[in-house]
């Protein structure tokens, strides 16, 4: 028997929590297990959770929902059923939530790292637009990168407008603020929490470089020649970005190179670019510019100690890679 008294908040538990245990299922199959709750209750539930994206179709169309197998666009257990209801019962506006559970409120009260991802994306889009409000928009960019947060740099405005049309001009460049903001911090972390490390051999210096510039190796999409500076005792002093582009002995002059070694009364340096075809075996032209760096670098007294190639997740000692 359906109850026409069942509390709003249950009868969409009744709904959800069925669905939630299962990777895939059918209308009719969830409307068995849905016990007092009505056959149009359980449609209405299911037609907005496709229409919001949480849901797939997969042998039917919208309109055919009924005849449709459907699965979840992520892993069921990720979806947030107190935080739909929620959205449900109060609206789709922040402002209509209340206001302990607004993620602003809830990140000054337990730190951000209790919050979820979804709620960090709201508090970056800041608004929502009629019919979707910031924190809806932040579920559906978290669904979208649930396993892929590693791709989310390289989306463009329009492809982020793709997930969800809420996102403006200035919450994407927010996201993607935050997104740099948070590299440089962790950066700067790992950096403080390293042991003096002495880079006397290859296979230490390609670890540090891979560390190092594992963002240039993975993001950039043209080549970038950076050199590292060490002190009498091959300890990092700092690093510089030399040129970006082709690397090409024309290009690379000496003089660029070795003013900020000079300037870091460098004893040694570490030459470094990077492939962004994802291949670090080198070049003739690569060869050919350490050459001739290392012969100006004998003129001023300052070191070569190897010329390194970071590409993708890899690495490659020039100085390993000749003496094969």
């Amino acid at each position: 028997m359906v109850s026409t008294t069942l509390d709003p908040k249950k009868r969409f538990r009744r709904i959800l929590e069925p669905m939630q245990q299962r990777d895939q299922f059918t209308i009719d199959g969830i409307k068995s297990v849905c016990e007092g709750v009505s056959s149009r209750a359980v449609s209405s539930v299911i037609q907005k959770l496709t229409e919001e994206g949480w849901l797939i179709p997969i042998d039917g169309e919208v309109e055919s929902l009924s005849v449709a197998s459907l699965r979840w666009s992520m892993p069921p257990q990720s979806f947030n059923i107190d935080g739909w209801i929620e959205s449900q019962l109060c609206g789709t506006q922040l402002t209509q939530t209340p206001l302990e559970e607004r993620p602003r409120e809830r990140l000054i009260k337990l730190g951000a790292s209790e919050l979820r991802t979804a709620e960090l994306f709201a508090i970056l889009i800041r608004t929502g637009r009629k019919g979707e409000s910031a924190l809806q928009a932040g579920e559906r960019l978290a669904n979208r990168f649930a396993s892929t947060m590693h791709q989310l740099p390289f989306f463009g405005i329009a492809e982020m407008k793709q997930i969800t049309s809420v996102i403006s001009e200035p919450a994407f460049c927010q996201i993607m603020a935050g997104i740099e903001l948070g590299r440089r911090v962790a950066e700067a972390i790992d950096k403080t929490n390293q042991k003096p490390v002495r880079l006397q051999s290859a296979d230490v210096a390609i670890d540090y470089c891979r560390r190092l510039f594992a963002r240039l190796a993975s993001d950039a999409r043209q080549e970038e020649f950076h050199i590292v500076t060490l002190d009498t005792k091959y300890q990092p002093i700092g690093h510089h970005r030399i040129t970006v582009g082709t690397l090409d002995a024309s290009l690379v002059h000496p003089r660029e190179v070795f003013r900020p070694a000079i300037r870091d009364a460098a004893s040694a340096v570490i030459l470094l670019h990077n492939h962004p075809s994802g291949d670090p075996t080198p070049s003739n032209e690569d060869r050919q510019v350490t050459r001739q760096l290392e012969k100006a670098a004998e003129i001023i007294g300052i070191t070569v100690l190897d010329h390194i190639i970071v590409a993708g997740d890899t690495a490659l000692s020039l100085k390993q890679w000749e003496s094969r």
